[in-house]
């Protein structure tokens, strides 16, 4: 029996990360005021608490910050990709962000291995960004 993942729940603030993500590109809230990048979506900058913030497609290019591999799925939905790798990727635009890692073993993973975003569709409605090592041989 196949069972359904979670999958998110968009709220006002998440809505164009994940509208983004479901037409393929990357997109991140920007400061207009201090022109930093942040990630997670908030109604303010974090840094100098501006509220003059839009969202601005990044290159989805970044580095594994750190990692951990899961041998234990947490719910009937992830059971089929274990062990999988659930990383901490910084972006090159500065952002850090939880996300899975694909393209690699999981025994091959490395810190500041690079990795690039794609997109897997779930449904008709969502698509997630995961990221893909590129392996060096």
């Amino acid at each position: 029996m196949n069972f359904p993942r979670p999958l998110p729940s968009p709220n006002a603030l998440t809505a164009p990360y994940w509208q983004a993500a479901h037409q393929g590109e990357l997109k991140l809230p920007h400061c207009e005021a201090c022109a930093k990048f942040h990630f997670y979506p908030r109604s303010t900058c974090p840094y100098c608490g501006s509220a003059k913030l839009a969202w601005q497609a990044v290159s989805g290019k970044g580095e594994v910050y750190s990692f951990t591999v899961v041998h234990r799925a947490p719910s009937k939905g992830f059971e089929a990709l274990v062990p999988y790798v659930v990383a901490v990727v910084a972006l090159a635009e500065g952002p850090h962000l939880m996300t899975r890692l694909t393209g690699v073993a999981p025994d091959a993973v490395r810190i500041g291995m690079t990795v690039q975003v794609e997109f897997q569709k779930q449904d008709d409605e969502t698509t997630l960004p995961v990221f893909k090592a590129e392996v060096r041989t």
